[in-house]
């Protein structure tokens, strides 16, 4: 293994360790890769040490949103596990870096002989929904300055990083609005002194102020993972 750890897999039994250990596999995964397309057969589960993957919608206007971010807590295609194995988002990754991956026939073997394996991966894949409906929520009833401070932390907690390699237009994407509206937050949002963005660089210089101002949906979606984690989840910084 990497040295970076993915926390669902820190979070098995050692039985359940040993048992995936053989099955897992070091990769790295480049930006805008696509690791399942939406109705696609899961081949292979992705659990990021430092890579981050989004889970996003594509409408039939070519337009794409996203519903969920998956980094370090978790995991792509886990459902595969237990016959879930045509994934309903498309699967890219947001942020390059290692990963953790085993095929999807491998993962149900050893989870088919572990009740507390399964029961996890479950567990994980009902986070995963629960962030999901949070977001399909965030966009429905929040702005877009509270929307872009809860996509920051949420990246910057998977990223384990202040600064953040993201353009404008990419964000724009991932939120489903318009370049010009993420143009205008996040040039507020550096007045204010909350951020500093420059050539797709955003670094965060005041995080308290961050977190006020992002939408309730950011601790909300860090409660889900709690839940699932227990005590194997950092505490916040």
């Amino acid at each position: 293994m990497n040295g970076a750890k993915n926390l669902l897999l820190e979070a098995l039994s050692a039985h359940d360790k040993a048992a995936l250990e053989p099955h897992l596999k070091p990769v790295y995964l480049d930006h805008q890769k696509v690791l399942c397309d939406a109705n696609g057969e899961i081949e292979t589960i992705y659990f990021p040490t430092g890579s981050i993957v989004s889970l996003v919608v594509t409408l039939s206007t070519g337009e794409t949103i996203e519903a969920a971010m998956v980094g370090k807590d978790g995991a792509v295609g886990a459902s595969a596990a237990f016959d879930g194995n045509i994934s309903p988002f498309e699967a890219i990754v947001q942020l390059a870096g290692p990963s953790m991956a085993c095929s999807a026939k491998a993962l149900k073997t050893v989870a088919m002989d572990s009740r507390d394996l399964l029961s996890m991966l479950a567990r994980h894949e009902q986070t995963v929904y629960a962030q999901a409906g949070q977001s399909a929520a965030c966009i429905a009833s929040h702005n877009v300055e509270n929307r872009l401070c809860r996509w920051l932390l949420r990246a910057r907690d998977l990223a384990d990083s202040d600064t953040l390699q993201f353009t404008q237009e990419y964000i724009a994407e991932m939120l489903g609005v318009r370049r010009t509206s993420v143009t205008m937050v996040a040039r507020t949002l550096q007045q204010a002194g909350m951020i500093k963005y420059a050539r797709g660089k955003i670094q965060i210089i005041d995080l308290e102020a961050l977190q006020d101002t992002a939408c309730e949906c950011y601790p909300t979606v860090k409660t889900y993972y709690a839940a699932m984690l227990g005590d194997i989840l950092p505490a916040a910084s």
